[in-house]
């Protein structure tokens, strides 16, 4: 059952990123931007790494996906205008892909067994941020502060 559920969300996953890749809409090619981050974190969960797919819906889609389809929504002014369809897009991805694919065959780590480490859990990601890594936290919580202001001061328009 589980190499099935793989192989039918890596296939979903790789058509939305494909998708995103090449759709002449934009407001279309962000949505299925989302939904290959829906498929990746299905794959995480499929892994047994709850947390990691958590973030990754909970920052990926609730966040930067929603971003993007909010600041497309603000921005544009050509609504009618299509963009005719993205061979670059197709180009770069095929690359990336074939890129990463020869990376992983030509790894030889694949053979070697992982040693066992304990398990992690939320408890221990939040003593460690806020413990060892509170500085580089309030620091990155900064940044996103200065982020969205940035684009809110880019979105907004001027009263005259």
């Amino acid at each position: 059952m589980n190499s099935a559920a793989f192989i039918i969300i890596a296939i979903l996953t790789l058509g939305a990123a494909l998708a995103a890749a090449t759709l002449q809409k934009l407001m279309h090619a962000a949505l299925s931007f989302a939904g290959a981050f829906v498929g990746v974190a299905a794959l995480f969960f499929l892994l047994g790494a709850e947390f990691v797919g958590l973030v990754l819906v909970f920052i990926y889609i609730g966040a930067v996906a929603v971003l993007i389809v909010f600041t497309i929504l603000l921005t544009r002014r050509d609504v009618g205008k299509d963009r005719g369809f993205n061979w670059s897009g197709v180009a770069i991805a095929v690359a990336v892909f074939s890129g990463l694919t020869w990376s992983i065959l030509k790894t030889q780590s694949l053979s070697i067994i992982a040693p066992h480490i304990r398990a992690l859990t939320v408890k221990r990601v939040g003593e460690a941020l806020m413990t060892s890594y509170v500085w580089p936290l309030q620091c990155v919580g900064l940044l996103l502060t200065a982020a969205l202001i940035g684009a809110l001061v880019l979105v907004m328009e001027e009263k005259r």
